[in-house]
């Protein structure tokens, strides 16, 4: 039978904008940082709490969040968060993100696992709610090569939990959804979203901690 791996990119990259506290730390430091030239004066813990309120609004502009490079939703969310609207500050904090220094790979042994999956015949795929940014961060981070294929919701038009960024990353891979697992963070978008579509899916942090675990269990040695 023909196996897929579908990935959240949030599982190979720290994204600054996700809500658990270890990786938000770094984020909330650097809107800080970056903006206190430009007169931001929330702390940290503020920055936080007005960033998840931001992000949990319904976003009336267009269907999608994330439409083309996404400036639009992520001035609003610099905005929100900050307090600041000041062009400059969201364009240089934009920018950082456009960066590897902003993201890193969270699991040490990927690169050996993905090489060990390839090797397999096993294909993967990333799926990610996010921005055209993603495919050029993958390549500035040397890891775009790990993937068969990637299914951005900027690209695709629909964002998880919509099934139908799960079926499009299938179809990229020519396998049928009832041969592919998906791997992400957030029950609701990931999991609820990935079995919708038809595909088998494991939440991480919780039925898999590591990549070599999600070998593992689809029978790869590394």
């Amino acid at each position: 039978m023909q196996f897929m791996v579908i990935l959240d990119h949030v599982l190979l990259l720290v994204d600054g904008g996700l809500y658990s506290e270890l990786k938000a730390s770094f984020t909330l430091k650097i809107y800080r940082q970056i903006g206190e030239k430009y007169g931001v004066e929330y702390s940290e813990c503020e920055i936080l709490n007005r960033y998840r309120w931001a992000y949990e609004q319904p976003w009336g502009r267009s269907r999608l969040r994330y439409v083309n490079d996404g400036r639009p939703f992520w001035q609003y969310i610099v905005s929100s968060s900050t307090g600041c609207s000041d062009s400059q500050y969201f364009e240089e904090l934009y920018n950082y993100y456009t960066t590897e220094k902003a993201w890193h790979l969270c699991d040490p042994d990927a690169e050996k696992v993905f090489q060990a999956l390839r090797k397999a015949g096993v294909k993967v795929a990333v799926v990610s709610n996010f921005d055209t940014r993603l495919r050029p961060l993958l390549k500035a981070l040397k890891c775009d090569h790990w993937f068969d294929a990637v299914a951005v919701s900027a690209e695709v038009e629909a964002e998880k939990p919509n099934p139908m960024i799960f079926l499009k990353a299938c179809e990229f891979l020519s396998v049928q959804p009832e041969d592919a697992v998906h791997v992400g963070d957030d029950r609701r978008n990931d999991i609820w979203g990935a079995r919708d579509a038809g595909c088998d899916a494991w939440l991480w942090g919780s039925e898999v901690q590591s990549f070599k675990e999600v070998a593992q269990r689809i029978g790869v040695e590394v």
